[in-house]
């Protein structure tokens, strides 16, 4: 039996706060498919959302003329969600030691790394900011 091949869904949304609720729930249809149990999506669902309104808010700046770009990929073991925006302003470093939550701002970041199982904040020049998660199927 030969392994699956990943299955991947973009999904573009402007840079509107409202819009990162079509994320969320492309993301849960694609978890649920995957046989997540519910307290898994609820998880993957608030990263997503903080994900996404972190790059309309702090990446894109509320820009309507950007977009948000939110990538997911089925693997039998693994979603990969990856959100992208248009920004050039690097993220900024975690104001905390991972674990342990920040005293006023970076609660988005912090809130992602404690849902999913892996988490990868970067900036590329000229391309925007991406933030790589992963929520693994046996970590239920």
């Amino acid at each position: 039996m030969s392994e699956e091949q990943p299955r991947s869904v973009e999904v573009h949304i402007p840079s509107e706060l409202g819009y990162e609720k079509i994320a969320m729930e492309a993301a849960a249809a694609a978890a649920k498919r995957m046989g997540f149990s519910p307290d898994r999506i609820a998880d993957l669902k608030t990263a997503v959302a903080e994900a996404c309104i972190n790059s309309i808010e702090h990446g894109n700046k509320l820009d309507a003329t950007t977009k948000v770009v939110v990538v997911l990929t089925v693997e039998p073991a693994r979603l990969q969600v990856n959100v992208a925006d248009e920004g050039l302003e690097p993220f900024p470093s975690e104001p905390v030691e991972p674990g342990h939550p920040p005293d006023n701002r970076g609660w988005g970041m912090f809130l992602i790394r404690q849902l999913m199982d892996e988490v990868e904040f970067s900036t590329e020049s000229e391309r925007g900011n991406q933030v790589r998660m992963v929520i693994y199927l046996d970590k239920q």
